[in-house]
C-alpha cells in the first residue's frame, strides 16, 4: 500500500508552500479511501512518494486515470492567501491503494 502525491513544478512554489499542498492532497485522498484501505495503509506504515508534474493538465490526466481505475484521489486547489492565485491547482494525491495500482497511474513520473 502506498500513496503518490504529484505536485506541479511549473508554479515554483516555496518549500513551505509545497509541503502544505502535499499535506492537503494526502489527507484529502485518504478521506476519499474506504475504511479498509485507510486501515491497511496505516498498518503498513503510510508509505508516501512525492512526484513531479509539469502543469495543471497533467494532474487532471492522472486524476482521470485514477478515477477510471477506481483509486482514491484528490486534486488540491490553493486558497490564494500567500503565493498563488485563488483556485490554482497545485497537487494531486493518488491512493492509498496497492503499490501496483498506484504505479499504474503515476509510475512514469520523476521524484520531486
Amino acid at each position: 500500500m502506498k500513496q503518490a502525491i504529484v505536485a506541479r513544478t511549473d508554479l515554483n512554489m516555496g518549500e513551505g508552500k509545497l509541503a502544505a499542498q502535499v499535506a492537503h492532497a494526502s489527507l484529502s485522498a485518504y478521506e476519499d479511501a474506504t475504511a479498509r484501505a485507510r486501515n491497511e495503509w496505516k498498518e503498513s506504515g503510510q508509505k508516501k512518494i512525492v512526484l513531479q508534474a509539469d502543469g495543471e493538465s497533467r494532474l487532471f490526466e492522472l486524476a482521470e486515470k485514477a478515477e477510471t481505475e477506481g483509486i482514491p484521489h484528490a486534486i488540491v486547489r490553493d486558497a490564494g492567501h500567500t503565493q498563488l492565485d485563488p483556485g490554482t491547482v497545485t497537487a494531486l494525491a493518488v491512493g492509498p491503494a496497492a503499490d501496483d495500482r498506484v504505479d499504474a497511474v503515476t509510475g512514469d513520473l520523476r521524484l520531486y
